[in-house]
């Protein structure tokens, strides 16, 4: 899957747009609850909703197979996060779903798994809203200034309550590897 031309500047500019909405310095690590309630869309914790146990049971029998979901009752997005993941990956799920928010995405597909019919976004869908998830968490100028910083991934992570993953993945599909090895 690739993403349409442009889509990736775009998600910059927008991050950029809801970063200075809420008056985040280029800097500073962004908040995806803050950036929903903003929104006007509710986070809720899963535990809140079942009991842990059902979740861990869930968990046990697929791995990962539930981090987050987006869901539209009356007329409100409500987005439940589960408690299981760790605050880096909730902060990243979280992102992930707001963007599907922000790019009005429409839960339209129905796949099937064990049986039981899913709603959920076109597969290109959920490449936009990863990038663009990224982006809002770490935008590219974020990322180059922690280079210059020679800040390891890990680092970056660290101060941006994210996974050492996510840091990863966007230090890598913005460039910044390449600009920063070439100036090395």
């Amino acid at each position: 899957m690739t993403l349409k031309h442009g889509f990736k500047a775009q998600s910059e500019r927008t991050a950029s747009k809801f970063r200075g909405e809420l008056g985040l310095a280029a800097s500073d690590a962004l908040d995806p609850r803050v950036l929903a309630e903003h929104l006007g869309v509710a986070v809720v914790d899963a535990g809140s909703l079942i009991a842990v146990e059902e979740l861990e049971e869930l968990e046990r029998i697929q791995a990962y197979s539930f981090s987050a979901a987006t869901f539209d009752i009356s007329a409100r997005k409500i987005i439940v996060v589960s408690p299981l993941r760790s605050r880096g990956r909730q902060n990243s799920d979280i992102a992930h779903e707001l963007s599907h928010v922000i790019l009005d995405h429409d839960l339209s597909e129905v796949r099937e798994l064990a049986g039981m019919p899913f709603r959920t976004c076109k597969p290109e869908e959920e490449e936009e809203a990863t990038a663009l998830g990224g982006a809002l968490l770490l935008p590219r100028d974020l990322l180059m200034s922690a280079a210059r910083r020679n800040a390891t991934i890990e680092q970056i992570a660290d101060q941006y309550l994210v996974t050492s993953e996510m840091a990863r993945y966007r230090y890598n599909t913005t460039g910044v590897a390449k600009q920063v090895s070439r100036t090395r």
